[in-house]
């Protein structure tokens, strides 16, 4: 059992799933699919992600496909303790998470979820796989492959992959079309100023906002603050990304050209270092930092906390005083705003991205033995499928091509 218990309201925990479960209604269908087909029953799952309501309703589809699942959490400040505590005394799943966790302890509870010896891995960041593979190596034999949640993990496995390092096959759930499009743009952008205004209860409409990244998450960020009428730059280190963000109407440049006047700067990028010390010093006094990326790495936090002062202002608001005597503010201790300060990703979008887990774990148990080891794309028709299942709960119907368009569009012949 978990050593350290969170605090928590159960009620309140229990308010809270079955409100996500109430508008989850595709994690629904595909938790009806998966307890008659089968292909889960008897297997033992064990799952890193951010433990909150709509993780645990796919969590508790999971167990109700016949799996055993046991669950901890991502980061060390994005679990909601009521949930934690609720999934485990009322639905049976065996949780190991609280919010502010040290980084010993955060290790202890995904090892106490490898503990089952898992035959499949739902990750997100890929810490639990990089830790079988590390430290837990014995369990590899039984392990018949993983699903990856985010962009920072599917990195970091291919990377792994590329050094001749991964073991078993991976499906790069990120990867999958109704994944990112939606949930990495229209989630992350919504949450992070969901997070944001949790965070501060302060304006978006006439600050100067610069984003750093511009993927699916940099893009929805981008997009969503220019809507609350932020005036928006973007910083990139990809030159097609750069002209796509130009085009699109924003600002583009450098860090440390844009962060001399911005009010808000947002990291969404995966990668470390995006707002270094020295891009601090020419930051604009009372500059606020955030971060969207899975790992509080993006800010330099560390130096940050070596160089300057600070105190804290707000639950989620730390003033640093630097050595200039400026002041900045960094928000959710550089980690996932939209978790820490706020509530994750809309409901419907996670519906969307815990279908694609669900059936990726089906569709692992099934083929994975078969599987080499690697980092695959999930097929193109669990896409296509998922999407059919949204518009049927959108109630929305769509024209299909007729035998003669068919024909039409596969020959090639000028003028038929």
């Amino acid at each position: 059992m978990q050593k350290n218990r969170p605090e928590g309201d159960v009620e309140e925990g229990v308010r809270k799933i079955e409100w996500a479960r109430a508008h989850m209604k595709l994690l629904e269908s595909a938790e009806e699919e998966l307890v008659r087909g089968g292909q889960l029953r008897g297997l033992r799952i064990s799952m890193a992600m951010h433990v909150e309501a709509k993780t645990g309703c796919l969590a508790i589809a999971l167990q109700k496909a016949g799996a055993k699942v046991r669950l901890a959490g991502c980061n060390p400040l994005s679990t909601d303790n009521d949930v934690a505590l609720t999934l485990e005394s009322r639905y049976g799943v065996e949780t190991h998470a609280r919010k502010g966790e040290a980084e010993e302890e955060y290790y202890e509870n995904l090892n106490r979820v490898l503990d089952i010896n898992p035959h499949l891995i739902i990750d997100d960041g890929a810490d639990l796989i990089s830790l079988v593979h590390t430290e837990r190596r014995e369990m590899l034999e039984d392990i018949i492959g993983a699903n990856e949640e985010t962009t920072t993990g599917v990195n970091r496995l291919r990377a792994m992959h590329s050094d001749g390092k991964l073991e078993f096959p991976v499906l790069a759930v990120n990867d999958s079309k109704m994944k990112y499009l939606f949930d990495n743009r229209y989630g992350t952008g919504q949450s992070t100023l969901d997070g944001f205004m949790n965070a501060t209860n302060l304006l978006l409409a006439g600050r100067n906002a610069v984003v750093a990244g511009y993927g699916w998450c940099g893009r929805g960020i981008a997009s969503r603050l220019k809507g609350m009428g932020a005036i928006v730059s973007v910083t990139e280190v990809d030159p097609i990304k750069a002209v796509e963000a130009r085009m699109d109407g924003f600002r583009v440049g450098r860090m440390r050209d844009m962060i001399g006047d911005a009010d808000l700067v947002i990291t969404a990028t995966g990668c470390r270092d995006v707002v270094t010390y020295e891009d601090m010093l020419r930051a604009k006094d009372g500059c606020m930092l955030a971060n969207a990326g899975h790992f509080n790495l993006e800010v330099d936090v560390e130096n940050l906390r070596k160089k300057a002062k600070s105190r804290l202002v707000r639950r989620y608001v730390e003033e640093f005083r630097l050595e200039n005597g400026k002041k900045l503010y960094l928000l959710a201790d550089g980690r996932l705003l939209n978790l820490v300060s706020g509530q994750g990703h809309p409901v419907e979008i996670m519906d969307m991205s815990f279908t694609v887990q669900a059936l990726g774990a089906e569709y692992m148990a099934v083929r994975g033995k078969e599987m080499d080891p690697g980092v695959y794309t999930v097929p193109q028709e669990i896409d296509v499928r998922i999407a059919r299942m949204k518009l049927k709960v959108e109630g929305i119907k769509i024209d299909r091509l007729t035998a003669e368009q068919k024909a039409y569009l596969s020959e090639w012949k000028e003028g038929t």
